[in-house]
């Protein structure tokens, strides 16, 4: 198992010092991320879907083993409510295709307010699985059923594992490989996690998807740095419980986390 192991975005404010050197031109933190980490989490891609240039410029941008997964736009997800998926789908692929071999999976999170309509998501998942690895948030819990279950085994598409202050779902393994999102930690300063909680991670996911399976995991606790450190932390404890993992800094590198601006 290889647990690849990033952030949700790579242009925060925060992050200045923290984590990017205090003189480094904003235009090139994309290159001083990928030296430390190997694989990110496109989350404007959800607000404002980049054109397909951008994604072509990115990929040209980091090394050859750096990945980017990419988070569905939400004009399919939050304003469609996944019906009429053809068009936003082909959209989409079309634009984050522009990585190439860089491309990771996608993300296709649903809005706390959309009830389980597993028929509009098949359909989804029709368009999107075959020529792409697809990871699903829920975050209503009537998805949370065997039939849900079953649609995601049924195209290989993950269930997006998450935690905000504890796990968020249930700990299903609906592929040959897995995806998990860590939103906040109990931790000080907030939303930073704790290392005993990271550790559990670490131990569920060597205990649950271990031996061949490649999980991607990233941090979406932006603020204060907490991610960039979070991840780095992470990394040692997958590697303490025996799983491989890509490059991540070593994370006495990280400045101490303070206060926003």
């Amino acid at each position: 198992m290889v647990v690849r192991i990033g952030t949700s975005g790579w242009q925060y404010r925060d992050w200045r010092g923290p984590f990017y050197p205090e003189r480094l031109a904003q235009a090139r933190w994309l290159e001083s991320y990928a030296d430390r980490f190997a694989t990110c989490e496109s989350n404007n891609a959800f607000y404002r879907l980049p054109e397909r240039a951008t994604f072509e410029a990115w990929a040209a941008r980091t090394p050859p083993d750096f990945d980017l997964a990419v988070k569905m736009s939400r004009y399919l997800t939050h304003i469609l409510r996944l019906h009429d998926p053809a068009e936003p789908v082909e959209r989409f692929l079309d634009h984050a295709c522009g990585l190439g071999g860089k491309l990771g999976p996608v993300l296709v999170q649903l809005p706390p307010s959309l009830e389980a309509e597993p028929g509009r998501l098949d359909a989804v998942l029709r368009r999107l699985a075959p020529s792409v690895s697809v990871a699903v948030e829920f975050r209503h819990r009537s998805w949370f059923t065997d039939a849900t279950r079953a649609l995601l085994e049924r195209h290989g598409a993950a269930l997006c594992l998450t935690d905000r202050r504890g796990p968020t779902s249930p700990l299903w393994r609906t592929a040959d490989w897995t995806y998990l999102r860590f939103h906040q930690g109990r931790a000080r300063p907030r939303p930073c996690y704790g290392r005993t909680a990271l550790r559990t991670w670490a131990e569920r996911l060597a205990e649950g998807w271990g031996g061949a399976l490649d999980a991607w995991v990233y941090f979406n606790n932006d603020h204060r740095a907490c991610a960039p450190r979070d991840a780095a932390i992470f990394a040692r404890a997958c590697e303490r419980a025996g799983l491989a993992v890509t490059r991540t800094p070593r994370p006495s590198t990280i400045q101490p986390i303070r206060a926003r601006r």
